[in-house]
């Protein structure tokens, strides 16, 4: 048994009945849908016409909310319905940035993520869905389509249907009758949060923001279309009368007239910040430690004292970040308690548990003086250190609905921004606790290796060949776009070329180690910043 939807476009008026059903039947919040209708426009006037797409959640096969979920607040049933329990959601939103489709948003009543759940408590009794029953046009078609009796079995298998974002692999039982990629593909129109009939704000609750108000009313644009002829109006004048976005139909670009609010920026300035704090409380450790092993150079029992506050002060701190970040901070202790083992939120954090665990160890061992168990213990902490500096890049990969986030070298990114982290923290350090020469110089060229691997790192991350036009919109918006200032300024100049020049005209001048640390910590939040928040611009609806 696997239930899925058809979506009927023949037949569809696009009257938003389905829309008031649902949140009738689930009593969802206004400025949050679980089912709602996207309109838009195409063609060249007067010969235009209007298309109606329904979107929800796809209740995919392979669904990757499922799998990122930490706590199994999100499953998949035996009949295929992708259900979930508010319960045991803890808030991270992990789910909204997996979902190619744009499904999940967050509650503002109780602060838990919802989405279409397939009226799963009326399939249980033997009902439809609420939007199927509601439907005047019998344009939404639900059902079992492992049998071959019913109705939506049998649309499939004798009409031709399309699905949004096939190339993503979750296997989607959502699928289009006369779906037309213009409203399907959400990066074929603009996404805006004023529309031709009406003003949208981004949402309530976690996603207030106040909508701004259009220059012109309706009736002013529309007048300046009938009296304007259209090759004598230019985009400038258009957008000083703020008519830009109505003439777009006139020109012969799609646009979106009626779409859900913009959710906005899911994971913020909290997630840039835990990257940051992450980085360094593992990289001192790798640091210290790959100077230990390999004996490059010698510190001092001080440092080996600095190195496990440092490590254990920013690990408390990327701690009360992720916990800051969640939209029910009380129920954090749940992914520790109630753990889906498949999600990387999960796996890293019990990997910050343990580091933090064996830091302490350390710091036992030496304070008593158990110097056997020293060598034990530090390569133990450092195979748990480059786990916890990596594994943020595997729970982005888990991110599906981010294109950008699937990187192949992005673990590599972390892991370098972990040792010119952990190098320049303990230079600054050396302003309290001063150590030779030796051990500054080695920092240095630490930190100067570092950034060579970066700007190589990320030379390849943003030159490769991506797979999706979604991957390169947000590489132009990084190198091009509303990002160039902070990334080739801030990241690139500022936070690698700089520091650079530093180190290496140093001549042992330790004021300008120190000088080029505090700027390799300014480029790694930069850096991170416009990682997290670039690729999240991308409308995934």
């Amino acid at each position: 048994m696997k239930y899925g939807f058809v979506i009927d476009n023949r037949k569809c008026i696009g009257c938003h009945a389905c829309t008031t059903a649902c949140k009738s039947e689930h009593d969802v919040p206004v400025g949050v849908n679980r089912t709602w209708v996207k309109q838009v426009e195409k063609g060249e006037f007067p010969h235009t016409r209007r298309l109606f797409s329904v979107m929800r959640c796809n209740h995919c096969t392979d669904a990757p909310c499922v799998e990122i979920c930490p706590t199994e607040a999100l499953y998949v049933r035996q009949d295929g319905i992708v259900d979930f329990d508010n319960d045991r959601c803890i808030g991270c939103k992990s789910c909204m940035q997996a979902c190619p489709y744009d499904a999940l948003y967050i509650n503002p009543e109780n602060h838990t993520a919802a989405k279409c759940n397939y009226c799963a408590h009326r399939i249980d009794i033997g009902l439809e869905p609420a939007c199927v029953n509601i439907c005047p046009e019998h344009a939404i078609i639900s059902g079992d389509m492992d049998n071959p009796l019913s109705e939506i079995s049998q649309l499939l298998g004798r009409e031709q249907v399309s699905v949004r974002k096939a190339a993503k692999g979750t296997n989607p039982n959502l699928f289009y009758i006369n779906g037309d990629e213009a409203s399907l593909n959400p990066t074929a129109t603009d996404k805006a949060d004023d529309y031709f009939w009406s003003s949208q704000s981004l949402g309530v609750g976690h996603f207030a923001k106040a909508a701004e108000k259009m220059a012109y009313s309706n009736s002013d644009v529309v007048q300046a279309l009938l009296e304007t002829n259209k090759s004598a109006v230019s985009s400038q004048e258009l957008s000083e009368k703020g008519a830009a976005k109505s003439i777009d139909v006139l020109m012969n670009k799609p646009r979106r007239v009626y779409d859900a609010p913009d959710k906005g920026l899911l994971w913020g300035w909290e997630v840039s910040a835990y990257v940051l704090t992450k980085a360094i409380s593992a990289g001192v450790f790798l640091t210290l430690f790959l100077a230990w092993m390999g004996g490059l150079a010698d510190f001092s029992s001080s440092t080996e004292w600095w190195t496990i506050g440092l490590g254990l002060t920013f690990l408390t701190a990327t701690g009360v970040l992720l916990i800051m970040d969640l939209d029910r901070p009380d129920r954090f202790l749940y992914v520790l308690l109630r753990p889906h083992w498949g999600s990387w939120l999960v796996k890293g954090g019990y990997a910050i548990t343990v580091y933090g665990g064996l830091l302490t160890l350390w710091a036992v061992a030496k304070w008593f003086a158990f110097d056997a168990m020293v060598p034990v213990i530090m390569w133990g902490t450092s195979i748990i250190a480059v786990i916890t500096a990596i594994y943020t890049a595997f729970l982005f990969a888990q991110a599906k609905g981010r294109d950008f986030w699937q990187s192949p070298t992005l673990a590599i990114h972390m892991l370098v921004h972990s040792f010119m982290a952990g190098g320049a923290a303990l230079a600054i350090a050396s302003l309290v606790s001063p150590e030779s020469a030796d051990w500054l110089s080695f920092l240095g060229l630490v930190m100067a290796i570092g950034i060579g691997v970066n700007l190589f790192t990320i030379l390849i991350e943003l030159t490769t060949t991506h797979p999706t036009q979604d991957a390169k919109y947000v590489v132009k918006m990084i190198t091009k776009g509303r990002y160039r200032q902070a990334f080739w300024l801030g990241a690139i100049v500022l936070g690698n070329l700089l520091p650079l020049a530093f180190i290496l005209f140093a001549a042992g001048n330790p004021m300008m180690i120190i000088a080029a640390s505090v700027l390799v910590l300014i480029g790694i939040y930069f850096t991170e910043k416009i990682w997290v928040e670039a690729p999240q611009r991308i409308a995934l609806s």
